[in-house]
């Protein structure tokens, strides 16, 4: 396997080492194949909000198997999900969802449906957000592609064997940055079919949108007769029920999801209202399919998945987790003299080797990530498995006990003692 893994945010590249591998988990611990266990915050990173082999989940996915593992064929467990999915955003309630297989392949259906919509061509897009490795939007992607960047200027493709041809319908603007989206619509307006952004940014690290970001993303759209995209896929279902958009209360017409709707099963899925969701195959011209798409494995860890954190007090306790873990954090950097900025909404949390405030691209790009690289290993060291990169978010989980969370950031003192300049 090209660098020995199968997705490359799993390598080591931007901190050095080779990354343990895994042979089992439960709950917020993890098990390498030299029996090592470590405290887990990547938690495959987003998908597993109630934590490893939750027996709830791991139940479901077991009854789905024996009775089949696919059919190519609808299934009522996949009409069960859609409903829950739909009854819990209300920009969708009348609309209607489609199961694909990943984030990426939600947001090129998406897009695919945002272009046939308003017979457009151009999209916009964030500089520093990832929505999958979609041709058209590799250009100053996130996650793993800003972690291994060689610095490609905004006009080029973030990846080889992407034709330059293919980013050129792509616009690019800051993240948080209102004035300058106000701008790039006045220029293009008319050709913009979509503006796709991640409601909170979480693959240059976890930014929240600024006050009055989003609903201005709203108002741009509506004026220029645009399509607002929310990419939910790491958000959707992790930081509220009924994702971002309910959090900040302001309405995509297009909403992509992954991760927490299949429980750990590999899935996506985007859903807009009805007028345009018709206009796909076959009720409507545009084509897309997927042999695994909705299947039954998927759709029963998802709808366990959501049944747990459907339960009252679970965001709450959510909340609680990941704020506690974020407070200790702050007070250990306080201790030891070090400058680190802690962003953090309910489930999602990234510090960050920086003074701050962290709330734009060049903000987080600008954090010491030689000194983030030292604390990793140190943590790794410790028992404290987190992302191996400073510009991925940490997801804490509903098996996060206030032990754990003691026991985090203890070893976080730690390693920040033995790192200190």
């Amino acid at each position: 396997m090209p660098g020995g893994v199968s997705s490359p945010v799993r390598s080591f590249s931007a901190v050095g080492g080779t990354p343990p591998f895994i042979v089992s988990a439960t709950g917020c611990r993890m098990t390498d194949a030299e029996g090592k266990s470590y405290i887990d915050y990547v938690g495959s990173y987003g998908p597993l909000i109630a934590g490893h082999a939750h027996p709830k989940v791991v139940a479901a996915i077991t009854t789905a198997a024996a009775n089949g593992t696919c059919y190519g064929a609808p299934t009522p467990c996949e009409v069960d999900l859609a409903e829950l999915i739909l009854s819990a955003f209300p920009a969708v309630a009348d609309g209607m969802i489609r199961f694909v297989n990943s984030g990426t392949e939600a947001v090129m259906s998406a897009l695919r449906l945002a272009r046939a919509a308003t017979g457009r061509t151009h999209v916009v897009k964030c500089i520093g957000c990832y929505h999958g490795h979609v041709d058209g939007l590799l250009a100053q992607a996130g996650s793993g592609l800003l972690t291994l960047s060689d610095g490609a200027r905004a006009s080029e493709p973030s990846s080889a064997g992407v034709p330059a041809e293919l980013v050129r319908t792509t616009l690019l603007v800051p993240y948080n940055d209102l004035h300058a989206a106000e701008a790039l619509f006045g220029a293009h307006g008319r050709d913009i079919a979509c503006f796709a952004v991640e409601p909170i940014a979480g693959n240059m690290g976890l930014i929240e949108p600024a006050p009055g970001y989003l609903a201005g993303l709203r108002r741009l759209c509506d004026q220029y007769g645009a399509l607002l995209l929310f990419d939910e896929v790491m958000t959707g279902f992790r930081v509220a029920w009924g994702g971002a958009q309910t959090l900040y209360g302001v309405r995509p017409d297009i909403t992509t999801l992954g991760k927490v709707i299949g429980g750990g099963v590999p899935v996506g899925a985007y859903m807009a209202p009805g007028h345009l969701m018709k206009q796909i195959a076959p009720l409507g011209p545009v084509y897309q399919a997927g042999t695994l798409s909705g299947n039954p494995l998927a759709m029963a860890a998802g709808l366990a998945t959501l049944g747990i954190m459907r339960e009252a007090g679970a965001y709450e306790a959510l909340a609680g987790v990941t704020g506690s873990l974020a407070e200790g954090l702050r007070a250990v950097a306080a201790e030891t003299g070090t400058a680190i900025t802690v962003n953090h909404v309910c489930g999602m949390i990234t510090p960050f080797f920086s003074a701050g405030p962290v709330d734009t691209y060049p903000a987080a790009t600008a954090s010491d990530t030689r000194r983030f690289a030292s604390v990793f290993h140190r943590l790794l060291a410790g028992g404290v498995n987190v992302p191996p990169s400073q510009f991925e978010a940490w997801f804490p989980s509903l098996a996060h006990t206030p032990a754990d969370i003691a026991e985090t950031v203890g070893t976080f003192r730690a390693a920040l003692t033995a790192t200190r300049p």
